[in-house]
């Protein structure tokens, strides 16, 4: 039981880890990183790097928000933590 128990958290933690590190990396290398030559490109009316940087990092991060729910969702069917 203990190992299970061990098993799902290790899987939880890296799908966390995972997650972050998309969320850390998108905005941060499209706002910073290529913010000139994203910034050549428009969408609604605004440069693209500075979408991505200022709006584009929360839809990201809702769009995780909805990822992580369904991959846990699926974990805890998977190691029987489930309702």
């Amino acid at each position: 039981m203990a190992n299970r128990a061990q098993e799902y958290w290790k899987a939880n933690v890296r799908l966390i880890l995972k997650l972050l590190v998309i969320w850390f990396t998108v905005p941060f290398l499209g706002g910073i990183v290529f913010v000139d030559r994203l910034n050549h490109f428009s969408l609604g009316g605004y440069p693209l790097g500075f979408w991505l940087a200022q709006q584009g990092a929360i839809y990201l991060f809702v769009a995780l928000i909805f990822y992580y729910a369904k991959k846990m969702s699926d974990l805890d069917d998977q190691f029987g933590a489930g309702d």
